[in-house]
Formats: C-alpha cells, structure tokens, sequence
C-alpha cells in the first residue's frame, strides 16, 4: 500500500477568504484533518476552514501552552506516531495551522519528526498575519530600504529589538500588551505604533494609534512599529 501525504496548510490569519486555492485543494483531498489541540475547546484553524472541513475524520494533535522541553517533545513524539499509523494506512494528513506554516508554527516539530522517520511531508504557505495586519491598517509593512523585524511579544530579549534599526512586528502580544506599551512609550516609540487584536475573525478590533488601547486584548493581538516613517 502506497503511504500518505502529511501537508502542513496554512488557512491564514482569520477571514476564510484568504484561504489560498492550493490549500483548499489539499484539504479537500485529504481523508484526514489534523489540528492542534491547546486543551482550551477551541479549535481556531479549524473553525477557519469552515464546510471545507465538513465530513472529514479529525486528528486533535497535542499542543500543550508549557515551556517543559521535554513535555513539548513527548506530545511531538507521540503526535507523530499517530500521524504516521495513518499515513502507513494509506491516509493523506492536512495539519491545519494558522497563518503560515512557517512563522512560529507547532506544525514544523511534527513536520520535521515525520520527516526523519522517513515520511513525505510538504508544506503548504498561508496568508500571515502581520501581513493581513498591515493590509487591515493600510499601511506598509517595509518600503525601500528599510528592513522588518518580527518578534514573538514573549521574547526574553524585547528591549533589545526596539533598539534595532528595522520596523517591528509582535506577534501573539495579547499577554504582554501592557508590558510592551510601556517598553514602546519609554524608547519613546509608541506614536509609532499600531495594532490589530482578531484579525479577520469575531471580535476584530483595529487601532492605528497603538497609544489607545486602554484594555487588555486578544492572544492574536499584533503590532506593527514603524520606525521607518515620520511620526
């Protein structure tokens, strides 16, 4: 028998309309949907794709939110040997994730495990979210010269990247918004800013003054810093 497929598929940030022609075609064809499971009940990439998920068997693939190393391997591993019980079925397995696959994506521990079992395994590009952000607020993400720099809000080193030459990008910063605000206010860099919370999605909210936002928001809360531009 002839073993599956394992696709990484990128639906994007939000909006089911950014879901590309490609990765509507490989869910499509796959017998199997796998989707990362946070323990929290929601099921985001999932509920993106929409009727294109309608009738096809679900794989909830262990995502535990810890920094244990070793816990995170464990759920890969065993991730992995359910994936590939599947694909020695002769199944083919879309591994749904938001954005793009390769932007801070639990899909590349699963993808690079199959692989060194010696699995295909391809990956399928998504819309990213900062990109979907800056199309929201209208604005560049980087124009001529000028370089990007993209940023996990939980980084350990965030003062360090406001000291970089290149416009910003935070992604997941709903946690961490207070924190950030007052790093950007003191490097004097807030009026620079701006932010979309649920972009494409339920709830949306846009603020081209990141300065603003008096409460607290979203886990998909991404802000754009422009430092290339005239304040």
């Amino acid at each position: 028998m002839k073993r599956g497929i394992l696709y990484g598929v990128g639906v994007g940030p939000g909006d089911p309309e950014l879901i590309t022609r490609k990765a509507q075609r490989i869910i499509a064809q796959a017998a199997v949907l796998a989707v990362p499971d946070k323990g929290s009940g929601e099921k985001t990439a999932l509920t993106i794709a929409g009727e294109l998920a309608e009738g096809k068997e679900i794989l909830l693939c262990d995502a535990p939110m810890v920094r244990d190393e070793a816990a995170l391997d464990a759920a890969y591993e065993a991730n992995a040997d359910r994936v590939c019980a599947l694909l020695d079925g002769g199944k083919d397995v879309a591994f749904l994730t938001l954005g793009d696959p390769t932007v801070y994506s639990t899909y590349l521990y699963l993808h690079r495990k199959v692989v060194a079992r010696g699995y295909e395994a391809e990956i399928i590009p998504g819309v990213p979210s900062f990109c979907a952000v800056a199309a929201r607020l209208g604005a560049a993400l980087c124009e001529k010269s000028e370089r990007l720099l993209i940023v996990p809000a939980s980084h350990k080193d965030v003062d360090d990247c406001l000291d970089v030459d290149a416009n910003l990008v935070f992604m997941k910063a709903g946690r961490e918004i207070g924190a950030l605000k007052e790093k950007l206010a003191e490097k004097g860099l807030l009026e620079r800013a701006s932010m979309v919370a649920n972009c494409g999605m339920e709830g949306e909210a846009v603020y081209p003054r990141f300065a603003e936002l008096t409460d607290g928001s979203g886990y998909f809360s991404v802000v754009l810093v422009k430092k290339g531009e005239e304040a």
